[in-house]
């Protein structure tokens, strides 16, 4: 298989063997990065049947993508965050096939579950979505991929800089467990604001960081 599934994933027990399954099921290597998880993700990950990388302390989810980046050998590369739910193996190559034809660089999965939060969460800002298809170098290519915890914004930087093609690519069915739901709802609201918080600072400030 010239292709490699890269999950990092954070105290997502309850989810991960889920997501691993349906890669698997759709015959494609899993690789996870458990970054600092205080539960067992990556025992759930390893009876999924994933390769699983650990960070010993949370680092976020950039190191942990660049930690799994640095240990794939396959020449494309799909990355799926560990929460998803109504993913089936038909949506991880609706995404890859574009790439390995030569047609995009990269595809940008989205949401279409019918979920009132998840989808226009995922509508307002696509550009934010963890599941993607692309080529293994060109990810390898992106500065300050680690900069901050989360690695999308560098990354759609990187594909305006370069003016690749890409495209987004609805994934049918599927949606997100929000942080509300996976830390309570005052907690997870807090790191959703925190979030959004972190990347606007981005926006406004670190895109002229090269």
């Amino acid at each position: 298989m010239d292709a490699t599934v890269l999950i990092p994933a954070y105290n997502e027990a309850d989810r991960i063997g889920a997501v691993v399954q349906v890669a698997r099921a759709a015959g494609l290597p899993v690789l996870v990065v458990d970054d600092g998880s205080t539960d067992q993700t990556a025992q759930a990950a390893e009876r999924a049947g994933a390769r699983v990388l650990r960070l010993a302390e949370n680092q976020g989810k950039s190191a942990a993508l660049a930690h799994g980046l640095a240990h794939v050998e396959t020449p494309y590369l799909l990355l799926l965050d560990a929460d998803l739910v109504g993913l089936r193996p038909e949506h991880l190559w609706l995404m890859l096939e574009p790439v390995r034809r030569g047609e995009l660089e990269m595809a940008i999965g989205v949401f279409r579950a019918g979920g009132l939060m998840t989808d226009f969460g995922n509508r307002a800002t696509p550009f934010l979505s963890g599941q993607r298809a692309c080529r293994t170098e060109w990810l390898r290519s992106v500065p300050n991929l680690t900069k901050q915890r989360w690695p999308e914004p560098a990354i759609t930087d990187h594909l305006a800089r370069t003016q690749v093609r890409w495209a987004y690519v609805p994934l049918e069915g599927a949606s997100q467990v929000m942080k509300e739901q996976k830390r309570g709802f005052w907690r997870g609201l807090v790191l959703r604001l925190g979030m959004y918080l972190e990347l606007l600072r981005y926006r406004l400030g670190g895109k002229s960081r090269a």
